[in-house]
């Protein structure tokens, strides 16, 4: 095990040391994610993160993310026990929208999409009501090429909106309409995880959802969440939603014709709307594109790196990529909006 100093660095410096391990809130010219290096190979993180949690605190909440580089973290069992040390809740993927492999209790596969595709800039779970404050990578295995997991500023992306526009959002809201259509999109026995229509109905029902049978055994849901909301600790208002994400024009543009053709719009596998029901404008969506763009930034993925996300503060996003390629996942610390208090049900 490597020694460290538990002093933390003053407040705003760009780096600073701990015994073998050093912290910088500023690298490469960037100021997120923060870095954490181990200052020899093999350096443990497991007890570095048990004795310096205020810090890692600190940091997530000022930078909105902390990479977590060279140290000795080689696998799913090496990556829970550091989950472990950061939250007593780490959490199982519920209401998913997406696939993805459970590796071991609460250690996913990031998320399968075919390797030539991007995955956009999205807060994770920003569409329910209980989403994880944090969402923690770990890289097994790098990308020959690409396969960056990019990271935005949710604070700056609200900042650059034109204030009408966020007036808007927050008067209404945003409406997110689902279909779960086998073969086409995520079918609703994976999303819920549970083959039984009367526990889906209770937990939508719990949830705030719209549940709606359509033809026997086609699902469609609706449910209208906040577009701007507030960091329970730093306090900070910042722009948590899936509005671009989800809407059908956020598809590859073969992807997204194709279905308007082959569905009518009520039945398409996501898309997203104002509150009220009322189509969001080109221009509008053109301008969430604009400031998710502006702000941002990405790293090269090197063996054994942990990404701290702070959920509620940055997005994330993933590259296109060639080669063999194997990130882990974890997601801790559920919330409700309601009250932005952790809950005490949903752990792992």
């Amino acid at each position: 095990m490597t020694q460290t100093d538990p002093a933390a660095p003053a407040p705003g410096a760009p780096g600073a040391g701990h015994g073998s391990v050093t912290v910088a809130q500023q690298w490469d010219g960037r100021t997120l994610p923060a870095l954490v290096r181990a200052g020899a190979p093999g350096t443990d993180l497991l007890p570095w993160v048990r004795t310096h949690r205020d810090l890692i605190d600190d940091l997530a909440h000022r930078a909105g993310a902390v990479l977590f580089r060279g140290f000795a973290v080689t696998g799913a069992a090496e990556f829970r026990t550091v989950m472990d040390a950061l939250s007593g809740r780490v959490l199982q993927y519920g209401e998913r929208s997406s696939p993805r492999t459970e590796v071991s209790h609460g250690i996913y596969t990031s998320t399968e999409y075919p390797a030539d595709q991007h995955i956009l800039l999205h807060n994770e779970q920003s569409y329910t009501d209980n989403w994880p404050m944090r969402i923690v990578f770990c890289c097994e295995r790098p990308a020959d090429r690409g396969g960056r997991t990019p990271l935005a500023d949710s604070r700056r992306v609200l900042a650059a909106l034109p204030p009408e526009t966020v007036a808007k959002f927050e008067r209404l809201g945003v409406q997110y309409v689902r279909n779960y259509l086998p073969g086409i999109s995520l079918a609703w026995q994976e999303a819920f995880q549970t083959d039984d229509p009367d526990r889906v109905a209770a937990y939508c029902a719990a949830a705030g959802i719209s549940a709606e049978w359509v033809d026997g055994g086609h699902l469609r849901t609706r449910q209208v969440r906040p577009a701007v909301h507030t960091h329970p600790v730093t306090g900070e208002r910042t722009w948590f939603n899936h509005a671009v994400f989800f809407h059908v024009t956020s598809l590859p543009e073969e992807v997204s014709t194709g279905l308007r053709e082959a569905l009518p719009e009520e039945d398409l596998p996501y898309n997203t709307y104002y509150g009220d029901g009322t189509p969001i404008e080109d221009e509008t969506l053109a301008e969430l594109r604009a400031a998710y763009a502006a702000e941002t930034t990405g790293f090269d993925w090197e063996q054994g790196d942990v990404l701290l996300v702070e959920n509620m503060i940055t997005a994330h996003a993933r590259e296109p990529f060639e080669g063999p390629r194997r990130i882990l996942a974890s997601m801790s610390d559920p919330v409700r909006p309601e009250t932005h208090a952790p809950q005490a049900g949903g752990a792992a």
